[in-house]
């Protein structure tokens, strides 16, 4: 039997009133298996955003609900979900976010800092070791590239060992090689460490890493793609969707019932 990490329930997710009203997502039901790889991508306002930021706890979507590790989210008040994100739940952004004042080491302690716990300089080592940059702990963001800058911020996502990455476009910001860097070491951390990874990209080159990939439109989820994934197949499945809408507004209007 599957166990899942994450599970989305009926999520629904509405901002705004009256005809500034917008349904971001639309009853989306799904979950992500421990120890997975899931690419989730869409056109923009497709929902694939909002999808993750109310699957991570960020927002609280309208209707539904969201179980991460056990814990439902609706059953939290803000001091609990802040305890939660916090401590089982990792995100690494397009914009690395790290303090330009502090060294690599201490950008990756920082959220247990601000937690109010030191960590061991033996776990901030093995978070850095495990990105690949050991060597690296005493520069300052502004000494690394831009590669080095995400693995950073992957490795401040691992310190408190979560039961879930959420990714937002992390290799957006980032040259072709420095991606693919980024993307094997989050697939290496699914099949090495058996973490769970939600990436939410527009590239099917970024989402070929993944073991599944989700298509969102209008938002809802109206694809899914597992198995043998390769850019081709994800570029073919995305333009195919695409091609769908143009189709049926091309088509002659039927008699009405």
């Amino acid at each position: 039997m599957t166990t899942h990490t994450v599970t989305l329930t009926g999520l629904r997710a509405v901002y705004g009133t009256g005809t500034r009203r917008v349904t971001a997502l639309d009853g989306v039901t799904t979950g992500f298996a421990s120890g997975t790889f899931t690419a989730v991508m869409g056109p923009s306002g497709s929902g694939k955003s909002t999808l993750l930021h109310c699957a991570a706890g960020l927002d609280r979507p309208t209707e539904g609900t969201v179980t991460i590790d056990g814990t439902r989210l609706d059953d939290l008040g803000e001091d609990e979900l802040t305890r939660l994100r916090r401590d089982r739940i990792g995100f690494v952004f397009q914009a690395f976010n790290l303090v330009t004042t502090l060294t690599t080491a201490q950008n990756v302690e920082l959220p247990l800092r601000l937690a109010g716990r030191r960590p061991p300089a033996r776990d901030v080592a093995a978070a850095l070791d495990a990105v690949g940059l050991a060597d690296r702990a005493g520069h300052q963001p502004g000494e690394l590239s831009g590669g080095e800058q995400q693995r950073v911020a992957v490795a401040r996502a691992l310190i408190t060992r979560p039961a879930v990455v959420f990714a937002d476009e992390p290799t957006g910001a980032l040259d072709s090689a420095a991606s693919r860097q980024v993307l094997r070491l989050l697939r290496a951390l699914v099949d090495d460490q058996g973490q769970t990874v939600v990436m939410v990209t527009h590239d099917p080159a970024a989402a070929a890493y993944a073991d599944r990939v989700l298509l969102l439109a209008d938002g809802r989820v109206v694809d899914e793609m597992d198995g043998e994934i390769t850019a081709a197949v994800v570029a073919a499945r995305i333009a195919e969707r695409e091609a769908r809408p143009s189709e049926h507004a091309a088509a002659p209007a039927g008699p009405s019932c």
